[in-house]
């Protein structure tokens, strides 16, 4: 950069920060535009009456209220979920309830007492009453008939039979729960009693119970095979079939309908994450972004300013006294590096150093905020022979090497 030109930018600098309000010119818009890139907190008076921005970096650097508003992308997420339920209502399903009675809810039958013990007299007397009893059926007396079944029952409570023939004439008296009980009582005396299956499966389906009516008759079938059970079987078995494959349906809806839930949960969390990715990289990008506050002798938007001792001359014939320009503070000894600083008045200028290739890397600029970087490059300038030092440090090579590049020169690492 022409000396001459630097100079003027540096009392052209040095107006601004004196008087702010010269930044309301429309014709130094571009330049107040320019330090609000680079993170400038300008005063309200830079502004006038045009509304100044709202972002403003408080000392509290993590406040996230005082960071600028980075450009979110927003994700969107998943309509919400609209399987609803699915309800397996057996009354959608046509069955033939012909014969289907409301269940009987009369107090339990006598059903004998299991622990006396049997004598012939009594056998003898259960054996007659039975035969009265089916005498009693053949004429359609089923009230005697149930009558002489309980005599027997009473007299001998260990037979499976005549259980079994007690709930045939329930059955036929339209009392399926009588007839269960009667049918229960023969089974677990005998676990093989057709018969008792059979009256069971008839009982049952009384009620409208068809697949546990089904499952009993077709029992009853294995055991002893005859036209009357498989034609009460064949009734039973059509709306057993058909409650199953209702069943089978709903049970094929409700899988597909999980399915749809757990890829709808799915992507609800993975739009979720990607949410919370977003908002992570938003904040760490909020944290690396330049910080705009005023800082003591610095000039508004450089936070802090450039490291002390900027000035004491820039190489390639920059004057000296630069740590004037406000915030720059100027870097001590960058003109004593000799033909070691790429540029410089020792090693044959070519022409200067422009300062807005520093000013405008945010990667550079955050560096020489560094600390440790300060103190390298400090040391560097002091001796140009400790650039062998700082070779192997990761965090400050990098910078060094940058620098050189932006003098327009190499240096030897």
């Amino acid at each position: 950069m022409d000396a001459g030109k630097l100079k003027e930018l540096k009392l052209f600098v040095q107006q601004v920060e004196a008087n702010p309000a010269l930044l309301q010119d429309a014709e130094l818009r571009f330049f107040r535009n320019y330090l609000e890139k680079l993170g400038a907190n300008l005063p309200s008076v830079a502004y006038g009456k045009e509304s100044a921005p709202k972002a403003s970096f408080a000392d509290d650097e993590d406040s996230e209220d005082d960071m600028p508003d980075l450009e979110e992308k927003a994700v969107p997420m998943p309509k919400p979920f609209e399987g609803g339920n699915v309800t397996d209502d057996e009354s959608d399903v046509e069955l033939d309830n012909e014969g289907v009675v409301q269940p009987d809810d009369e107090p339990p039958q006598k059903m004998g007492d299991q622990s006396v013990e049997m004598t012939e007299e009594k056998q003898d007397e259960a054996q007659i009453a039975k035969g009265k009893a089916v005498e009693a059926m053949a004429d359609g007396k089923l009230e005697e008939a149930l009558e002489l079944f309980t005599e027997a029952i009473v007299c001998n409570p260990h037979s499976a039979i005549l259980f079994a023939n007690r709930a045939g004439v329930y059955v036929k008296m339209k009392k399926p729960n009588a007839a269960i009980r009667d049918a229960d009582a023969a089974i677990k005396i005998n676990p093989d009693s057709a018969r008792g299956y059979k009256w069971r499966g008839e009982a049952h389906a009384l009620l409208g119970n068809w697949e546990q009516a089904a499952k009993d008759l077709h029992l009853a079938s294995q055991l002893d095979y005859d036209e009357e059970i498989a034609a009460a079987l064949k009734k039973v078995e059509l709306n057993a079939h058909k409650i199953e494959e209702h069943r089978r349906k709903y049970t094929r809806l409700r899988k597909e309908r999980d399915e749809k839930k757990a890829a709808y949960e799915r992507e609800v969390r993975r739009a979720e994450a990607q949410a919370a990715y977003d908002r992570a990289k938003k904040k760490e990008q909020e944290r690396a972004a330049p910080r705009g506050a005023p800082r003591p002798g610095g000039m508004p938007g450089f936070p802090g300013g450039m490291p002390a001792g900027m000035g004491g001359g820039f190489p390639g014939g920059a004057p000296a006294g630069m740590g004037g320009m406000p915030g720059m503070g100027g870097m001590p000894g960058m003109g004593g590096m000799g033909g070691g600083f790429p540029g410089s008045g020792a090693g044959g200028a070519q022409g200067g150093i422009d300062l807005s290739k520093i000013l405008s890397d945010p990667d550079l600029m955050s560096a020489l905020s560094d600390p440790e970087v300060m103190a390298a490059l400090q040391d560097v300038m002091k001796n140009p022979a400790n650039l062998s030092k700082h070779q192997s440090n990761p965090k400050v090579a990098p910078v060094i090497a940058k620098m050189f590049s932006k003098f327009g020169g190499g240096a030897a690492m």
